[in-house]
């Protein structure tokens, strides 16, 4: 048993949480204290559990503590936890990236480890603009990314996003990125937008390109800004955008890899290799904080030539050896269960909640892609469900309060659905039971109606 008291004493005196509004954080009597998690479920001190119906920010792709993981962490910390890897091979560092190689889309074979997506996304436009400096075209130095992209927290991934709200506090320091009009729209059928998308990237690509270093997609899914989701075709045509006109095609795969669509890798849906591809999140299956940034053989080549060209870039845990243990048991799993092929009928039952809510009031939206669920929410400003419904800029958005409100009523109900403003979702394990997933599901549905009263 936890010391309860003491544990909430020092929390409140001295952890600052992210995302999070410390003042509100600080008055709430009634915090969640987690004390264990195993599947898809969170044990709290207070003796409840909660279905994690966001996988703990998308990383719990196998659920919590797997039996596999926890074994492959315990076996590999008996012999090493870690030692640096600057000029030292490693027996799971060597081998993860050799499985990684044969996983991922054709050419991208070679692996630069770092810690999360953040600094996978930092790698990877450090990278490039060393390329194209050693490779003779020192003026490529600008990047071009989606409105409502989000690539992570440092602060070159911050000059890459475009969600507003998350990158007003450092608009004077960030680097210079092109945004330009997403693909995303309602459903992943959504063909007449994207052309018109395209033709906005096509447009600056074709006049631009020889100051351009790279393009930064999400693929198919904008995630933060909502669960946005845009065509494979998208994809696919800036691909072939890029490689015309010589620019690097960076895919942050930190959400959408490890079979969160349905496919092992999100380009692969698109049925593209990007230049570089950066991974995270499901890499340890939620267990230790790992990444990688996967390229080619060609952008590798530009770094050769001795110290002074070489790639003079790192973070003391780069390829950590509990984290690269762990990450080649995940792909074991991935071998050896049918983890990507389980997201079908996961996505099914989504789908049908999804179309069980489409008229109800609060629902202005829902998305559905893999395994992601999205209800974009509206808030109901009259007496009744029967009358009119008033909206306001208010109720939208990251900063919206109505998507707090279903997450209260989950939470009374047994369900963790943290929501990204007025947008709730659900993203469970990919292996999550489905008798677990159909309660997840009816908490949403309940959750949402009593939100509305």
């Amino acid at each position: 048993m936890i010391d309860l008291a003491a544990v909430l004493a020092a929390d409140r005196a001295h952890v600052w949480h992210p995302y999070t509004p410390m003042d509100e954080w600080r008055s709430r009597h009634q915090p969640l204290v987690v004390v264990a998690a195993s599947g898809p479920w969170l044990e709290l001190a207070s003796g409840e559990r909660l279905l994690d119906g966001n996988a703990s920010w998308w990383v719990s792709t196998l659920g919590h503590n797997h039996p596999r993981l926890v074994s492959a962490l315990k076996k590999q910390a008996d012999r090493l936890c870690h030692v640096a890897l600057a000029g030292i091979v490693h027996e799971p560092a060597a081998l993860l990236a050799r499985e990684l190689a044969e996983v991922a889309p054709k050419g991208l074979d070679q692996v630069f480890y770092s810690d999360d997506g953040s600094t996978a996304i930092e790698a990877a436009v450090k990278m490039a603009l060393q390329y194209w400096a050693q490779t003779g075209r020192p003026k490529k130095t600008r990047f071009i990314a989606l409105d409502g992209a989000f690539h992570g927290e440092t602060l070159g991934a911050t000059s890459l996003g475009g969600v507003e709200v998350f990158r007003r506090p450092f608009a004077s320091v960030v680097f210079d990125c092109v945004h330009v009009p997403s693909p995303a729209g309602d459903d992943v059928s959504c063909a007449p937008l994207w052309g018109e998308a395209f033709d906005a990237i096509a447009e600056i690509v074709e006049r631009e390109h020889s100051t351009i270093a790279g393009v930064v997609l999400e693929p198919i899914v904008q995630g933060a800004a909502g669960m946005r989701i845009y065509p494979p075709a998208y994809l696919r045509a800036v691909r072939d955008l890029c490689t015309k006109h010589d620019v690097l095609l960076i895919v942050d795969e930190v959400f959408t890899g490890y079979g969160r669509l349905g496919a092992m890798w999100a380009c692969d849906l698109a049925e593209i290799s990007p230049d570089m591809m950066c991974i995270a999140k499901g890499f340890t299956g939620g267990m230790l904080p790992m990444a990688a940034t996967l390229t080619t053989r060609k952008v590798l080549a530009g770094f050769d030539g001795g110290r002074a060209r070489a790639f003079l870039y790192g973070h003391s845990y780069t390829g950590n050896a509990l984290g690269a243990a762990v990450a080649r048991e995940v792909l074991a799993i991935y071998r050896e269960e049918p983890i990507v092929a389980g997201v079908a009928e996961r996505h099914a039952r989504i789908a049908a909640c999804g179309a069980r809510l489409r008229e109800h009031p609060l629902v202005r939206d829902f998305r559905a892609i893999g395994a992601i669920g999205a209800f974009e929410l509206r808030d109901i400003r009259a007496a009744s469900q029967a009358v009119a419904t008033v909206e306001t800029t208010d109720d939208l958005g990251y900063t919206a309060s109505i998507g707090w409100r279903v997450y209260d009523e989950a939470r009374k109900r047994g369900a963790y659905l943290r929501p990204l403003g007025n947008v709730v979702y659900v993203t469970p394990p990919l292996n999550i039971p489905l008798a677990d997933l159909d309660r997840l599901l009816s908490i949403v549905e309940e959750s949402i109606t009593a939100a509305a009263l």
